[in-house]
């Protein structure tokens, strides 16, 4: 067995990726001030951005679920992978080869990796066995549908032999075991032995946002396949179809840009779009859209509450007009409030499916579908009038009824009341009379409502600066973070202390804004500056701690793993307290940050001299000068000093 990976290597990795690059694999990230970056938390739901990273210090930190760490550990709780695995990962994302305490090869930590190794052989194996002869009815499949050669390459679009083992033979050749192919979800268990699970499909190959092939999406063929029309990898340790979106892989950075997705049902449909220059489809899996498609995508296009309603985004779903249609769009609509993006319906002419439109009418009729979408209100609306004959009066007063309830889940209370008057036009009956059915509905609960309430929103905006303290929310809440709680071999674990539970008073925000100008802005604080401001005394017992460990750390002042040495000499407790402090965004802009560093070390010292004068003077009038001559003029001298240097400090920083 392989021995563990050399610190020298793990701490230059770290060093070399850029922790706002991984990051932003998973979550849109914007400017957040003076060296800082937020985005939605990947780790809980929230409609307004805490989720900060600072790539300079290396660090992640969530101020509203607290959970917080560097590059490492976003991966070891995004993908749920080891430390190793995380390691190895990024250092193959630099091309960075890790050396090992023995000398060997990596250490195998769990199969999640080996999982993701044998998806992507056999993706190369589907790929490759698409320019077979064998696989005819698949290329005739795609030819018929629009889709050449290089439209398969770009989209890793295979074939799956119409065998027994041709994958799982291909894979154990190159060292997979059984075990492996099996978790993978690449072949089945049969009575005596495995067996393929996709024989004589079309392949795609399903990815997450990183382009990690996690799963695939098989298509039938053949006439003597019984089998589902598309079969899915099942649930494995790295594959859950509710989790997933296809094409999101080359879609996130359209969706970011344009703050637009669009949710098609099929491979073909989002081959089609992105083809057809729509580049921001996206499809599920083998299930219907739900609450977790709705957070992926959210964190992609970084869609949130308070948002400008000039840069509102759209989510842009794609029905058919068939029952299993219009069943995805009440599904749709049932979970619409979770997005504060606008939501809207296209559906094709004819019923029209994005391939088969592209396919019909080109590439300007997928766009024309897109642009020419309807709000996702109007949609269900006009779904519910369609139901009844409007010529009759038992028909309009039915028809009201049964709009009502949508016009009422409407919360922008402008918006509400225009549909008021629309459905009241569409209808032709007074509006006074929606308006009354609409009050009635908005009194009983919704389906939605029944569910539960949505997840708790974030503040609107991300505390910073000297009103943090008040603002931000506690962020204990790791396994051993909560009193009560016990850590490792039983012994009970402290609580964890962030920043929530520090005062707001002005003596604790200047030792608390010292503290994050020294951990975010080293360079801005020459080393002798530093040193002299953490040598004063600090009131806060909580920020003394962690001015201890930056004194203990002092050594790695200004380096790349400053802040990370600091958190690892703080005790356990209050290593969080050190990751928001330096996380946190510093209340300045970013052409005044050398300038605010300066004012806040000055005014640290300056507060410590005027503390030891106080002292001083004290001490100088207890003292009688008849009495005890040489103590009166060193206390004099003292103070001279100080008085000096107060001077000093004041001309120099």
């Amino acid at each position: 067995m392989a021995g563990r990976i050399r610190r020298s290597d793990i701490d230059e990795v770290r060093t070399r990726v850029n922790i706002a690059d991984v990051v932003g694999d998973y979550v849109t990230l914007k400017s957040a001030g003076v060296g800082s970056m937020k985005g939605l938390c990947p780790f809980h739901d929230e409609r307004s951005p805490s989720f900060h990273v600072r790539p300079q210090v290396g660090f992640y930190h969530c101020f509203g679920c607290g959970e917080g760490g560097d590059v490492f550990t976003f991966l070891q709780k995004m993908d749920h992978m080891t430390f190793a695995e995380s390691v190895e990962r990024l250092a193959a994302r630099i091309g960075y080869a890790l050396q090992y305490e023995d000398g060997g090869p990596a250490v195998d930590q769990g199969n999640r990796r080996r999982i993701l190794a044998a998806n992507e052989a056999a993706e190369a194996f589907f790929r490759a066995q698409l320019a077979t002869p064998e696989a005819e009815p698949a290329r005739r499949f795609l030819g018929e549908r629009g889709f050449d050669a290089i439209a398969a390459e770009r989209f890793g679009v295979g074939y799956a032999p119409n065998a027994y083992d041709a994958v799982g033979s291909h894979l154990r050749a190159k060292g997979f075991t059984a075990e492996e192919i099996l978790a993978a979800g690449l072949q089945g268990q049969g009575d005596r032995s495995p067996y393929d699970r996709f024989r004589g499909r079309l392949i795609w190959p399903i990815r997450d946002t990183t382009g990690a092939t996690l799963g695939f999406g098989a298509r039938r063929l053949l006439e003597s396949d019984k089998g589902p029309k598309y079969l899915n990898t099942p649930e494995t340790p790295v594959y859950h179809k509710a989790k997933v979106l296809y094409g999101l892989d080359l879609a996130k950075r359209d969706i970011a840009r344009g703050k637009q997705a669009v949710v098609v049902e099929g491979y073909t449909d989002v081959m089609a779009c992105h083809l057809a220059g729509v580049t921001t489809a996206v499809a599920t899996c083998g299930t219907a859209f739900g609450g977790d498609h709705i957070t992926m995508l959210r964190r992609v296009m970084g869609d949130t509450e308070n948002a400008d309603t000039t840069q509102l985004g759209e989510v842009i779903f794609t029905f058919d007009p068939d029952e299993a249609g219009q069943k995805a769009a009440s599904r749709a609509f049932a979970d619409e409030q979770r997005f504060a993006a606008l939501t809207f319906v296209a559906v094709a002419p004819d019923g029209l499916d994005p391939c088969d439109l592209r396919l019909e009418r080109g590439d300007e009729a997928v766009r024309q579908l897109v642009s020419t979408r309807r709000p996702m209100f109007e949609f269900m609306i006009r779904r519910q009038l369609d139901q009844f004959d409007l010529e009759t009066v038992e028909g309009r007063v039915a028809a009201v009824r049964a709009a009502a309830p949508v016009v009422a889940r409407i919360r922008d209370r402008a918006l509400s009341s225009g549909y008021v008057r629309q459905v009241a036009g569409w209808i032709g009956v007074d509006t006074a009379d929606v308006q009354r059915a609409v009050t009635a509905a908005s009194r009983t609960p919704s389906p939605a409502d029944a569910r539960g309430p949505r997840p708790p929103s974030a503040p609107d905006r991300a505390p910073s600066g000297p009103q943090a303290a008040a603002a931000v929310p506690d962020p204990s809440g790791g396994p051993a973070s909560r009193p009560g709680e016990y850590a490792a071999g039983g012994v009970p674990a402290a609580p964890a202390i962030g920043l929530a539970q520090l005062p707001n008073d002005p003596v604790t925000r200047l030792e608390r804004e010292l503290l994050m100008a020294l951990l975010q802005h080293p360079e801005d604080v020459p080393r002798e500056t530093a040193q002299r401001a953490l040598a004063t005394a600090f009131s806060q017992p909580a920020l003394a701690t962690v001015r201890d460990a930056l004194i203990a750390a002092f050594e790695h002042y200004g380096t790349a793993h400053w802040a990370r040495m600091v958190s690892e000499e703080a005790p356990g407790a209050f290593a969080p307290l050190v990751t928001q402090l330096a996380i946190a965004p510093l209340p300045v802009r970013d052409d005044h940050v050398a300038e605010y560093c300066a004012g806040i070390t000055t005014s640290l010292i300056e507060r410590d001299l005027l503390r030891r004068k106080a002292e001083l003077l004290g001490a100088l009038q207890r003292t009688d000068q008849v009495a005890d001559p040489t103590r009166y003029r060193d206390l004099q001298t003292q103070l001279m000093t100080i008085e000096a240097e107060r001077r000093r400090v004041r001309g120099d920083l």
